[in-house]
């Protein structure tokens, strides 16, 4: 019998977002993470915030929300707010009751800046780096590192001379700009509305743009990151944002870098070993079309003849130890080993034999399940 498009408006609702979310969701674990966190900087909170005068929006709930804009790559607050008024998911994951009001945008960003002002993000990560530490989640003697560019919120019509010296702007609020020709260098020109953004061109054929650094440090036991740092775009940012969250962790011993070709740099290596950390970086011997060799790896055999350095994720033969560090999020790694696809999450999981009635045994590589986080 079909069934009647009637509207049953009822005047009370006794059902929770708590009940809405189901209980095998991915954010139900990270919200119990976040809390057992942010009851630790609770003190913090306490001594940001004046005794007197108006409550503002409470610190946990900014937090959340801004984890559910990094989370859902959400491009701005006024559509964070717009889908936190009717997403009971993101209610619910932020501490909002059904019938609670949305912050207005302007109060939002203006609470959330003066809370971040306060160096409370690196806090909250060093907490829940703690947090991993008291479980015996993370490794400490194997880390890797990667970076990554971080889109500027400015045009590449903004990267005008710093001297003033080129045609002024057409008329109209987003006028066009012809650049054809025009030779632009990070010494010549800067953005007009980001100044701190520099003109980066990833390799060779790729196009410039205007941008930032990312910069994570890893565990290679769970994948778990242990630091992070974002800085200018540059040719050198890459290896020392490694040397400035290698010092940070403040290695009891020796400990091993993981790394790609990018950080294959004398100077890099010879600054990882007087630290007493191995370079466990990919080799990069660049050769010319007659097979010569062009550029040498400063990566040798004090390196390379350990057992270790050929499972270490950045490693080219990594993925035939059981471990597989792709150089993009969004897509698998380069030639990836037979049978092997791509987690949605971004793991990568232990590639099928081509024998199925012969399961493969898996090789010890310093993971405890045998996953790695792609980036």
């Amino acid at each position: 019998m079909r069934g009647s498009d009637v509207r049953n408006d009822s005047l009370f609702s006794y059902v929770s977002c708590e009940a809405r979310v189901p209980a095998g969701h991915p954010l139900r674990p990270i919200r119990a993470v976040v809390d057992e966190v942010l009851e630790v900087l609770s003190p913090d909170f306490e001594g940001m915030y004046s005794k007197v005068g108006r409550p503002s929006i409470p610190p946990e709930k900014l937090l959340r929300a801004s984890l559910l804009q990094a989370f859902y790559s959400i491009r701005s607050e006024r559509q964070l707010m717009e889908q936190m008024d009717y997403n009971l998911l993101f209610r619910w994951f932020a501490g909002l009751s059904m019938d609670a009001a949305v912050w207005d945008v302007t109060v939002f960003t203006t609470n959330r800046d003066r809370l971040l002002a306060g160096d409370v993000a690196t806090k909250f990560l060093s907490a829940v780096v703690a947090q991993a530490r008291a479980r015996d989640l993370l490794s400490d003697e194997h880390f890797s590192v990667d970076g990554t560019l971080l889109d500027a919120w400015a045009s590449m019509k903004s990267f005008r001379p710093k001297d003033g010296g080129d045609e002024p702007p057409g008329p109209g609020r987003n006028a066009g700009r012809d650049f054809r020709g025009e030779k632009r260098s990070n010494r010549t020109h800067a953005s007009t509305t980001d100044p701190e953004a520099k003109l980066y061109r990833k390799a060779d054929g790729q196009p410039s743009r205007l941008a930032y650094m990312g910069h994570v440090l890893m565990e290679n036991r769970n994948g778990l990151v242990v630091g992070a740092m974002v800085t200018q775009a540059t040719g050198t940012a890459e290896r020392e944002a490694a040397l400035g969250m290698i010092e940070a962790l403040k290695p009891r011993g020796s400990i091993t870098l993981g790394a790609d070709k990018a950080y294959d740099v004398q100077a890099f290596v010879k600054d990882l070993r007087a630290r007493t950390v191995k370079p466990h970086v990919a080799r990069n011997d660049q050769r010319r079309p007659d097979g010569t060799l062009r550029r040498g790896s400063a990566i040798d055999g004090r390196t390379t003849r350990h057992p270790g350095y050929a499972i270490t994720p950045a490693h080219p033969l990594a993925h035939r130890g059981g471990v597989r560090l792709d150089q993009d999020c969004r897509r698998p790694a380069q030639n990836p080993p037979q049978g092997h696809r791509p987690h949605r999450l971004g793991l990568c999981p232990q590639p099928r034999a081509s024998n199925q009635k012969q399961r493969p045994q898996m090789k010890k590589t310093g993971t405890q399940t045998g996953f790695s986080a792609a980036c």
